[in-house]
């Protein structure tokens, strides 16, 4: 440290042992309030990582925890059609109100700023990155306990934005049966590990399929290699999930509440502590 040091880092341009990190956390709006946020990523998409926040929300919610769900995936959001809302609260000059689901889940995302929900969002990813971040500092949060932030796949911008930008307390890793998903789940947590964020766990999805006639568990993806990947990265399995129509039916009907979150309820375990 220079004896002429003034304590001041955002006007020096020393690179000493003493610099203090400037933080890049996003300031909460002043009338919100979330205790605990995750984020649900895939290091591709496909893997159902939109269908895993549901269950873990409206799981959550049935525990009794006030839970939000910020949809982070810009360009192919999927939340608000699941829960079956198109519109916001409302709006004044304090802020935004997120949309409420129907067992009370406070849900934001850009689908229900559109006119038309099939309009596509034609932005760059500064701009992309930036939305997110005002869905966090521009929106009334009310007492949530439980934020799940749905990410669009991958490691670009905007899992970047949500890592600096959102005190993210953990990360839940959504993969699906393919021998490729090794790979694109060592990029996942390589990401959180640059980022100290920690890793929940991993989430299986499409791990089989029940057949309705002979009750048999049949591999339409291919035998699961989890076990191998999770033992690699010394992470533990939160579930595996099964193919199954009737999830399906249920977010296309907008009624993601009505499903039988069992599956999901080892996750939700690793997620309370």
């Amino acid at each position: 440290m220079s004896e002429s040091c003034t304590g001041n880092c955002a006007s020096c341009g020393e690179s000493c042992s003493e610099r203090k990190q400037e933080s890049l956390l996003a300031e909460l709006h002043s009338r919100s309030s979330v205790k605990k946020v995750i984020a649900v990523v895939s290091g591709k998409g496909g893997v159902g990582k939109s269908t895993v926040t549901s269950l873990l929300a409206t799981a959550m919610q049935r525990t009794g925890k006030r839970t939000a769900i910020l949809d982070a995936d810009i360009t192919g959001p999927s939340i608000p059609k699941a829960f079956g809302v198109d519109e916001c609260e409302g709006a004044d000059e304090e802020g935004l109100y997120p949309a409420l689901s129907s067992s009370g889940i406070q849900i934001m995302s850009i689908n229900l700023l559109l006119d038309n929900e099939s309009d596509p969002v034609l932005w760059r990813g500064p701009v992309i990155a930036g939305a997110v971040k005002q869905f966090w500092t521009d929106v009334i949060w009310d007492n949530v306990d439980y934020m799940f932030v749905d990410m669009p796949p991958g490691t670009g911008d905007v899992p970047l934005t949500v890592f600096q930008s959102l005190p993210i307390d953990g990360v839940i890793i959504v993969t699906s049966p393919q021998d490729l998903v090794s790979m694109i789940v060592a990029k996942a947590v390589k990401m959180a590990a640059m980022m100290n964020i920690p890793v929940l766990g991993l989430v299986e999805n499409y791990s089989y399929f029940r057949c309705p006639d002979c009750g048999g568990r049949h591999s339409i993806f291919g035998e699961s290699h989890l076990e191998r990947i999770a033992s690699e990265y010394h992470l533990p399995v939160l579930a595996r999930l099964p193919i199954d129509p009737t999830v399906a039916q249920a977010c296309d009907a907008g009624k993601a509440e009505t499903l039988d979150t069992t599956e999901v309820e080892a996750a939700l375990a690793a997620i309370l502590g």
